[in-house]
């Protein structure tokens, strides 16, 4: 019979220190009380069969990560065709809207592209486009979310709108969804000054 620490070191191949250290006393211990040799090779064969189950779920572990690492950038992928398919209808529908409840009047076409920001920095913005309003000049700023939390609206102000404070005088910021994720973040945005337009405002 291995005395106590060549147990614990056989053990330790298979298993982390822990359980080794576990394993190698009760075994031990087993051994001590007269264990019969039967016994003791059905234990052996016990540690065997769970080792490789061991190696077994370790494999299934890192396929699953795998696999939740592919859904996660599908997802990833399909909330920005969405995003992007909602805001190529606000740029033909957002002129109206605006005129019509703000009275603000878009001199040229709203686009989606790159900007420097207060840092000299490159930002995306993805509904931008300059308008007039009461006589001033303001630039239209915004992006679209499949569904909009509270979360994003934060987001959307310390990405974009916290970024371009400077760099134009004036900014009108909008935000477009399908839906919310909570009853009171239209009362956030409109807290935060963000003008909020739903899909079906677009059709309109």
């Amino acid at each position: 019979m291995l005395d106590l620490i060549e147990l614990n070191k056989r053990f330790d191949r298979a298993f982390d220190k822990k359980q080794a250290k576990v394993l190698a006393e009760v075994f031990f211990g087993a051994y001590s009380d007269l264990v019969k040799a039967s016994d003791f090779n059905e234990l052996k064969t016990i540690v065997k069969d769970l080792a490789e189950a061991q190696k077994r779920t370790e494999i299934e572990l890192r396929e699953l990560v795998g696999e939740h690492r592919k859904t996660r950038t599908q997802l990833g992928g399909l909330s920005m065709t969405i995003g992007y398919t909602l805001e190529d209808k606000a740029f033909k529908a957002l002129p109206a809207l605006l005129k019509k409840d703000y009275g603000l009047i878009v001199k040229e076409k709203l686009k989606r592209k790159f900007v420097t920001d207060n840092k000299g920095q490159p930002v995306e913005v993805n509904i931008i486009g300059q308008a007039d309003q009461n006589g001033q000049t303001s630039v239209i700023v915004g992006e679209a979310k499949s569904q909009l939390s509270k979360n994003d609206i934060d987001a959307f102000m310390r990405k974009k709108l916290n970024r371009l404070k400077g760099i134009y005088d004036r900014i009108f910021p909008i935000l477009i969804t399908y839906m919310i994720s909570e009853p009171d973040v239209e009362e956030y945005a409109k807290g935060k000054g963000i003008i909020l337009y739903y899909s079906y405002d677009l059709e309109s």
